[in-house]
This record gives structure tokens, sequence and C-alpha cells, in this order.
């Protein structure tokens, strides 16, 4: 597989990712062994870039993947986060930055990822009680120390990146972004590109909206995420699925699928997009790989334009949880 650059502190990795976060939480029950061999099915085929956090499982997402790659731990590119209090009873909306804790959530990741360095360390949100010079600061010391390779952000927005960016470098943000999700484009991505970060957007294919399955929220098990979204609900339901249907029609004059449609738009947004789109079947992880040789002409480009001008109908986040902290 190609690989691609990320930053200008060298950071370089397969062009396609595999997020590993729903190998352990938010799209119903799992199983670790498919897991694992979904991880090292991936490495085989050129995938050398994994994505997870310590908010995934409370650390056995970490684990999960440190296992999945010990044999060739110095051949791949492990990115994790940090930034929450792991202890509280609602974890995912209480924030913990603060530099004891970064270098808590640090040694906890170094242990269960079985390495002895980060590759990417992320902020995964901003805490608004932390300084970012504070955060960033405290990741220069650990870079300079030899525990974290590069400095990733997560789910922030411009001004936040700036100052960030002038106390440590960073290599690179990590938000969501797809044709269904297109919020970044009117000042974050502009950002990025001025001061030369790199972009690896989650939930690629639309939290699996963009894929050849999908159904109504009240559907999907109490304990999946695409039961609470809003984009699987009533009227954004029903407009969100016309929409895709007339991908698959595009795709499938391209002989290719309505995901490797979605992921080679995202490829064709510039030479630093890395997405990252999740997976637990080896299956679907070899033909989202294949978005990779997919060349998109202008005419398709202009297409997916007129399908979904403005992404899709319905938000990311329900009202009143992590989506009001995610944007300067």
């Amino acid at each position: 597989m190609q690989t691609r650059s990320l930053g200008q502190q060298g950071l370089k990795v397969s062009s396609i990712g595999l997020g590993v976060m729903g190998m352990s939480i938010a799209y119903g029950p799992s199983n670790d062994n498919e897991g694992l061999a979904t991880i090292r099915h991936a490495y085989e085929l050129g995938v050398n870039f994994f994505d997870t956090a310590e908010l995934y499982g409370n650390g056995h997402n970490e684990q999960l993947l440190g296992k999945a790659v010990k044999g060739f731990r110095d051949k791949v590119v492990l990115a994790t986060k940090f930034g929450f209090d792991m202890t509280a009873e609602q974890i995912g909306t209480r924030f913990n930055s603060r530099p004891e804790n970064i270098r808590k959530v640090a040694e906890n990741s170094l242990r269960y990822l079985q390495t002895d360095y980060i590759d990417v360390f992320y902020q995964h949100i901003p805490d608004p009680n932390v300084p970012i010079e504070e955060v960033a600061g405290v990741v220069g010391d650990l870079i300079k120390e030899g525990k974290v390779k590069y400095f990733g952000l997560s789910n922030t927005g411009s001004k936040t990146i700036r100052q960030a960016h002038a106390v440590t470098p960073v290599s690179v943000l990590q938000t969501e972004y797809s044709i269904f999700e297109r919020e970044i484009e009117d000042s974050i991505l502009p950002t990025l590109k001025e001061l030369g970060i790199g972009l690896v957007p989650y939930a690629p294919l639309g939290r699996g909206f963009l894929t050849d399955v999908v159904k109504p929220a009240q559907e999907y098990a109490d304990d999946d995420m695409r039961r609470y979204d809003e984009r699987w609900q009533g009227e954004n339901y029903t407009y969100n699925l016309q929409a895709t249907e007339q991908l698959k029609e595009l795709a499938a004059k391209k002989g290719i699928s309505v995901a490797q449609l979605a992921l080679a738009w995202l490829l064709a947004q510039g030479e630093d997009v890395v997405p990252i789109p999740g997976s637990r079947s080896a299956t679907r992880v070899e033909q989202n790989i294949g978005a990779a040789n997919v060349d998109l002409t202008e005419a398709d480009l202009v297409s997916i334009k007129e399908i979904l001008p403005h992404g899709s109908a319905g938000s990311r986040y329900p009202a009143g949880t992590l989506e009001n902290f995610t944007r300067d």
C-alpha cells in the first residue's frame, strides 16, 4: 500500500489505517479473537497505522491492539489518546488533561500496548479546565523523553490547534470527516493546510451508514451508538438513505462499493489525509483497503457534491453531549 506523510515532523503511515474502537465498544458485542485476527490481517495487507484510546473500554482496546501487534510492533504506527477521567461515573463527559493525568495515561498506554514508545499521542478532546498550551508542553516533554514520537489533537477547532502548535508542533488532527460530515471544511481544513498538519478522519463511512447494510435507529441494540445517532432517525434517516442509494448507483458504475467510494473521496481531498475506517471483519478490511486503488474523476467529485452538497441530515452527536466541546 502507498504511504502518506502527516505533518512536518516525519510521521509516515499507510494511506488507509484501521480504527480499533469498535472491537471494544459502541457497536454491540465484540469478540477478542476476531479482533486480533482482523488487526493482523490488516497488517498483512499493508496497513501499518492503528488507532485506539484509553476511553475505548478503559484499557481493553489498547491491550487488544498491543497483543495483536506484539510480533511486529516496530513495523507499525500506534496512536492512542488521553483526556478523560476514567473514574467518573459518566466517562466521556468528565475531562482530565491535567499534566499528572497525561503522564499517568501515557504510562498505562505504554504498558497496555506492550511498547516503550507511543507513536502518536492525541488529546482526545479539549479540557475546558486546562490551557492547551500546558497540555502541549507536557506532550512535548514526553517527546523529549522518548516516550512519545508525535503530538496529535482530536475533536478541536482552529484556535486551539494554533495555540497548541505554537508550543509543540502538532503532526495530525483527528476528527470526524466524510461525505456525510463536512463541518470542518470552512475553517479547520484551511488552518491545517496553513500549518502543515495532517488530517486523520474518523468515522469515514458515516459510522456505518455508507456501507451495504443500514437500518433505522430503533433496530439497533441499546449498546450500539447508532440507536441514538440523529442521522438514523425519522426524516434524517430517510434523507440520508436516499442519498446513500444515489452514491451506491455512482459506485456501481465504477465497479466499486459505496464504502470504497466514500474512502476514495477522502483520499482525493489531499495527500495529507489518512482515513481510519473501523471494522471487526477481515473481509470488510480487505474491501476498505481496495479504496486506495480507486481513482475518482472530477466528474465523480462533482456528482458526489450534487448528491450531498452539505453532508448528511442530523447532528453527529445529540444535543448536550461531546459535540458542545469539540469546536472553538
